[in-house]
């Protein structure tokens, strides 16, 4: 991997999002790595995050992406990547996404060197995230490469795995049901909550220690409530409390709680 004359690894972020903003700022405190330009569709949103770095230069035009850098990161919604590869420069350098669904090979056409850079985390531009006990995820074009990567990965993070591109689908899917799933749950939560004068603040030991239990055993073995106990008359006056819509999804996941923790009887 090449460097530029102070010795840093030079890297330019394709995208100013979520994930970008906190891997470019975590890169570019680390030491020999330096993140030199930002490109995003809006120069608005590549400015801001550049505004975060040392030494960085905003840009929404491609015609203007640096063509001598030793990395490019592209992170994007997992549908403009492709149309933005056809758009970009070719050549030496390594490049790589932070996809969990995205093959690797949706870059091949920018370079021999190529790979995948999958941070496990949720991000959201604003909230902190210490990012050196963020599971990385990576993936190479071939053996050498991915040392390369691995090393580039250490810099920012002591969790480095590697994973191909198979695995990193499955983890992702895993991810959405604990996180994005659970999450719209809470948000369900928080509103039925709000309707009755009290905030989500309440449920905060319940969470912690669904969490706890979850983590020291396995989510199986600490699921409790009326699904589980197959108590039909708590969980049909339940629903018939619901708004119009949540009554579906109440049914729909305690008919799965049940058969998850039934289904021996049944055998």
């Amino acid at each position: 991997m090449s460097t530029s004359v102070n010795g840093n690894i030079r890297i330019v972020f394709i995208g100013a999002g979520n994930v970008a903003t906190h891997l470019a700022q975590a890169f570019d405190k680390a030491e020999g790595i330096e993140v030199v330009q930002v490109y995003s569709r809006t120069v608005e949103s590549a400015t801001s995050l550049s505004d975060k770095l040392n030494r960085s230069v905003a840009t929404d035009k491609v015609s203007e992406i640096i063509s001598d850098a030793d990395v490019y990161i592209v992170s994007m919604v997992d549908d403009a990547v492709a149309s933005v590869v056809e758009k970009l420069p070719k050549g030496d350098a390594l490049w790589l996404h932070t996809s969990g669904s995205l093959p690797k090979e949706i870059l091949a056409p920018l370079s021999r060197s190529y790979g995948v850079f999958y941070p496990l985390q949720t991000f959201s531009k604003d909230i902190d995230v210490d990012v050196s006990i963020v599971p990385i995820f990576i993936e190479g074009s071939d053996p050498e490469v991915g040392e390369r990567i691995e090393r580039l990965a250490r810099g920012i993070s002591y969790k480095v795995f590697y994973a191909d591109g198979e695995l990193r689908r499955k983890m992702h899917i895993a991810a959405v049901f604990a996180c994005n799933f659970t999450n719209h749950l809470w948000t369900i939560a928080d509103d039925l909550l709000k309707r009755e004068g009290l905030g989500l603040e309440v449920l905060h030991p319940l969470l912690s220690e669904t969490l706890r239990k979850a983590m020291a055993s396995s989510p199986a073995a600490g699921q409790t409530g009326p699904a589980k106990r197959g108590d039909r008359g708590v969980m049909d006056k339940h629903i018939s409390m619901l708004p119009d819509g949540l009554d579906a999804i109440y049914r729909l996941l305690s008919s799965e709680i049940y058969k998850y923790h039934h289904s021996n009887e049944q055998n």
